[in-house]
């Protein structure tokens, strides 16, 4: 290894502290000239999910979105998806996350499959993503095409363990009275082993449009599966979700409105974040839907009026200034006390 001079060396660290100098400037300067980013992280990871889904798509576009604005490093990572998330982000491991209401309620009331009894309360809402529809898919070669049509025993993928697809959907088919033989794995790996024959249906609970799908319907062709009236009434009675309706335009070869169910997802942070760093990821967030709606476009309900479906999470206090100076008022019970 060759040895520096004296001289050479000095170029180099006061090189290096220029550049410092030069990107804490930018980043002041992108994040707001009168921040005080002392206290700032100096990376973050954004928590996703499996490869080929939505949640991926979206957080690890985020997480650049945040790292090229405000001047830090950031980047995704994959995870199993809420449930894991709300764990990740609760101990500190990760920064920011992605999850979904009905695991961020388990979780926070000590009721999570990962830790049961441990409270996770150290997580803080930021701001609304999209509903996650759950719908199911076969190969239109399969001859399934209504929930009563799968076979008894049919093997059904139904995401990563754990996953708010996991979590559910067994539950939600049980209640329809489908027998079936449970699998597990990411929603890319699921569609191969669809377009394989390996396994018979997926279940999904992803934002639409799920990758996974989309690529399917290039490849092969794809049966969506929607529930009856009487099964979407029967599933919201008696799960956390939501009347849904798929349009016809999420997928290609989709010739007509889908009747399903949904479940909000919300974008999350460790609570002891400091102030001013969130104020700034939920004010870049808020102010710029159209670069939110390039990562993924079921960012168009990533706005602040959908702030109501959040009645679990308490909101950051960086998240809650950024409203409050915006005209949005915040549930006095979902602050940070």
């Amino acid at each position: 290894m060759p040895t520096l001079s004296r001289n050479t060396l000095a170029l180099t660290v006061a090189a290096s502290m220029t550049t410092a100098a030069s990107l804490a400037t930018i980043g002041a300067a992108q994040a707001g000239d009168s921040v005080d980013r002392s206290d700032w992280p100096g990376s973050i990871t954004v928590a996703t999910a499996s490869q080929g889904g939505t949640y991926y798509v979206y957080g690890s576009g985020w997480a650049n979105l945040i790292a090229d604005e405000l001047g830090i490093s950031g980047g995704g990572e994959i995870t199993g998806g809420p449930t894991q998330n709300m764990a990740l982000v609760h101990s500190g491991d990760v920064a920011l996350g992605l999850t979904t209401m009905g695991p961020a309620d388990q979780a926070l009331k000590g009721e999570s499959p990962l830790a049961p009894g441990m409270k996770m309360d150290n997580v803080c809402a930021l701001f609304p993503m999209y509903e996650t529809p759950f719908s199911v898919a076969a190969l239109s070669s399969s001859g399934i095409d209504s929930i009563d049509g799968i076979p008894d025993g049919a093997r059904i993928g139904f995401g990563p363990a754990a996953s708010t697809s996991d979590t559910y959907f067994p539950a939600i088919l049980s209640e329809l009275g489908v027998d079936y033989e449970r699998r597990n794995g990411g929603w890319s790996d699921l569609g191969s082993q669809l377009q394989d024959g390996l396994i018979d249906v997926v279940a999904f609970a992803a934002g639409i449009p799920i990758p996974a799908v989309s690529q399917l319907e290039v490849q092969t062709g794809v049966n969506f599966i929607e529930f009856t009236e009487a099964q979407q009434e029967k599933i919201v009675d008696d799960f956390p979700v939501a009347p849904f309706t798929i349009p016809a335009s999420t997928y290609s070869t989709l010739d007509h409105d889908l009747r399903a169910v949904s479940m909000w997802n919300f974008t999350i942070a460790n609570c002891d974040l400091p102030e001013d760093f969130v104020y700034q990821v939920v004010k870049l967030s808020m102010e710029n839907n159209d670069r939110m709606r390039d990562i993924h476009r079921s960012a168009a309900n990533s706005v602040p009026e959908n702030l109501k479906y959040n009645t679990v999470l308490p909101y950051h206090p960086g998240a809650v200034r950024w409203y409050e100076e915006n005209g949005y008022n915040i549930d006095p019970s979902l602050t940070r006390q």
